[in-house]
This record gives structure tokens, C-alpha cells and sequence, in this order.
């Protein structure tokens, strides 16, 4: 449905995003994800045509974003992080407004008013004021002002931004009845949203794909690495360093901030090896004092924040 090819966006001579690469599937719902200043928006901004990129291809369906954008945004919805809303609207009055700018037919807007607001959970609102409801009553006005055209795909960027809780769950419950029928692209920084909503994710760190695949399937290719967290007494970080990042299976050793004198080692290791015997022999044939020993599998937050680390 979505075909994105080596996409790139300068900002003077600052590299947004840098020759990206990905497709996505007819009824997929896919998390654009990555921190703040990845990169996550400007894609976004791209792919719905308010950015020209700097180079790259884009297709939406059968239509080139370079001379057919006015046929890709006939079938796309777009919902940017801050819904652009008239607050002295009603909630009626202002998607019978989008409606006509759509240029949908008027015999049958009410009824398509009263689907999206069915499908958005907004029916109750309609005749209240836009700028008296709750930021999350605004966010699902903005979803259903995206879906008012019945679009094929809908890219929504950070849409439970700013939201409580429980504000969270109901967006994304939408997300999830709208993916059964649409194309849904999304970008989030939170990687329990996107695990509790999407097929796949592309993790995007300083403008580049750094993972790309189901939540799954990454926990199952990274998430099976282990860090062991090791505390010793009267040990120097540069023997420590020197003694234990050279056992087999150990992928990374990284020295954290001292606690009571003591120094504190998070050993990254390899899932098809166990290090921890030949560590606790290491460290038995020193005079140092093994306060701390224990291991943790690597969870997705773990596995996202290693992928999206400076360095």
C-alpha cells in the first residue's frame, strides 16, 4: 500500500532524516518509532505531502507522492500531533465543515457524521463547543475529522500525546478497530503503545531505520540477550573492565555511577551463551568484594533503549 524509498530530508544542512527505506502492507497498522528529534515527524510530514523531500520516493497505492499528491490525499487521512480544531465550533458544525471541504455529498454527510462519531466515541459531544471539551474528547474530534473521507490510509502522528491513562486506552482501542478495515501508520516515542497496538514497528534513531520488524520478533531476535548487574568493593573500574569484558558471551560492559564506593558493571551478553561461572570465577581469583550479583532478561523498553542509545 505504502512504499517508501531512500526518503531524505535536509533542513539546511541539518540531515532530519537520512535515506530511509520501508513498505507497508494493504490493512497493516504499522509504529513509526523512535525518541524525541528522531526523526519520526518529518517522515510523517512527508509521506502525507505537507514536506517536499529532499530526495527519495514515495507511492501511496498506485499514485506517485511527486505528481500525484492531490490523488494520495483523496485517499489518505492525516491527524498531526496538534489537531488543527476551530474551538469556537461545534463538533457537528465543524465536520459538516470538513465534510464540504472534502467535497463529499451533502445528502449523505449526516450519516457519515454519525459513523465516525459512532467509531470515535463522540456522538454524546456534537453539539458542545470544540474548545470546551477535554483534551481527549479535541484528539478524538481530530481522528474523526481524518477519517471523515473514509480514507485507505490514516497517519496519525502521536496521537495519545498529552493524555491520561485512561484517555490512552480508549485511543487506542480506535487505533486498533480502525487497523481491521484500514492502513493505519502512527509514530509514538512510547514502546508499550506500540506493542499493545501494531503489527510492526520501525525504530527510527537520528533519521535512520534502526529495527524494523513485528514487537515479537525483535523481543524474540534482541530480547534474548541477558545484562548481568554486578556490584564489587575495592575493584577499579579500568581492571574490572579489563578482567571481565573478555569472557565469552560478554557483548558489552558498561561501567555505572559508583554507589558507597563501590563500582557498579552492567554486563550486556550474548543469548546463546551463560558467563556467569567463568565471571564468578574471575572475580573469586581477585581481592575484590562481590556485593551484587544477578541477571535480567532484556525487555523491549531494554531493547529500544540499546537501539536508540547516543554512541
Amino acid at each position: 500500500m505504502i512504499h517508501v524509498e531512500n526518503l531524505t530530508k535536509y533542513y539546511d544542512d541539518v540531515c532530519a532524516v537520512d535515506r530511509i527505506s520501508f513498505n507497508v502492507r494493504k490493512g497493516e497498522i504499522l509504529g513509526l518509532l523512535g525518541p524525541n528529534g528522531a526523526g519520526k515527524t518529518t517522515t510523517l510530514r512527508m509521506l502525507t505531502g505537507f514536506l517536499k523531500p529532499s530526495s527519495g520516493r514515495i507511492q501511496v497505492g498506485d499514485y506517485s507522492i511527486e505528481d500525484q499528491l492531490l490523488e494520495i490525499k483523496k485517499i489518505l487521512g492525516y491527524l498531526p500531533e496538534s489537531a488543527p480544531l476551530y474551538q469556537d465550533m461545534l463538533v457537528l458544525d465543524y465536520l459538516q465543515f470538513v465534510a464540504e471541504l472534502r467535497g463529499m455529498d451533502s445528502a449523505g454527510n449526516i450519516d457519515r457524521i454519525r459513523e465516525v462519531g459512532d467509531l470515535c466515541g463522540i456522538n454524546e459531544v456534537m453539539h458542545q463547543p470544540i474548545g470546551e471539551l477535554s483534551k481527549g474528547y479535541r484528539q478524538r474530534v481530530g481522528l474523526a475529522h481524518a477519517m471523515m473521507n473514509d480514507p485507505e490510509v490514516l497517519v496519525l502522528d502521536e496521537p495519545t500525546s498529552g493524555l491520561d491513562p485512561n484517555q490512552i486506552v480508549e485511543i487506542r482501542e480506535i487505533i486498533r478497530r480502525i487497523g481491521k478495515a484500514k492502513t493505519v501508520v502512527f509514530s509514538t516515542h512510547i514502546l508499550s503503545e506500540a506493542e499493545a497496538t501494531c503489527d510492526r514497528v520501525i525504530i527510527i534513531h537520528h533519521g535512520k531505520v534502526v529495527a524494523d520488524s513485528s514487537t515479537a520478533r525483535l523481543q524474540e531476535t534482541l530480547g534474548g540477550r541477558n545484562q548481568i548487574h554486578l556490584t564489587l568493593a575495592g575493584a577499579e573500574p579500568a581492571a574490572a573492565q579489563q578482567e571481565l569484558a573478555t569472557v565469552a558471551g560478554v557483548a558489552r560492559l558498561e561501567v555505572l555511577d559508583p554507589v558507597d564506593g563501590a563500582i557498579r558493571l552492567m554486563l550486556t551478553c550474548e543469548a546463546s551463551c551463560d558467563p556467569r561461572p567463568e565471571l564468578y570465577h574471575r572475580i573469586r581469583r581477585t581481592d575484590w568484594t562481590l556485593l551484587e550479583f544477578h541477571q535480567e532478561t532484556l525487555k523491549l523498553e531494554d531493547i529500544f533503549r540499546e537501539l536508540t542509545k547516543e554512541g
